[in-house]
């Protein structure tokens, strides 16, 4: 199987993994800090991984100039693709800005930046967990 060329895959191609990417991360984390029941596991997770949150992350990473230009390419390549699918409690611009999200994730993934895919990751667990990811819709 050929390697996919992260610079010609779409938005929602970079998302798709990103998301994936990003989840793992969440229960990495979730599961060292002891927590073993699977509802009380979803039920935390979405503070990290829902579309609201995603968003709030990345207006706090505008905030605190965290990106690169490169980094702020392949979000806004995610956040700009055309899906035919939205989360059905969630508006469509934080929808938007999640996928995004995901596809810088993706992005960093598949261009092999694993160090920084790593310190962002960690970055948005401190944010959450310090509750500066009120997003409003």
């Amino acid at each position: 199987m050929e390697k996919a060329d992260y610079r010609q895959l779409n938005g929602i191609a970079l998302a798709y993994l990103g998301d994936a990417v990003y989840e793992v991360f969440i229960r990495q984390h979730l599961l060292s800090t002891g927590l073993s029941k699977p509802t009380k596991l979803q039920h935390i997770a979405t503070h990290y991984v829902s579309a609201k949150a995603q968003a709030a992350l990345i207006d706090l990473m505008k905030q605190d100039e965290l990106l690169t230009d490169e980094e702020w390419a392949y979000f806004k390549r995610g956040r700009n693709a055309n899906s035919h699918t939205h989360a059905k409690h969630t508006a469509v611009l934080t929808y938007r800005i999640s996928t995004g999200f995901e596809a810088l994730m993706g992005y960093l993934q598949l261009s092999g930046q694993q160090e920084r895919l790593n310190e962002l990751a960690e970055w948005c667990i401190k944010q959450v967990e310090v509750g500066r990811t009120k997003h409003e819709d």
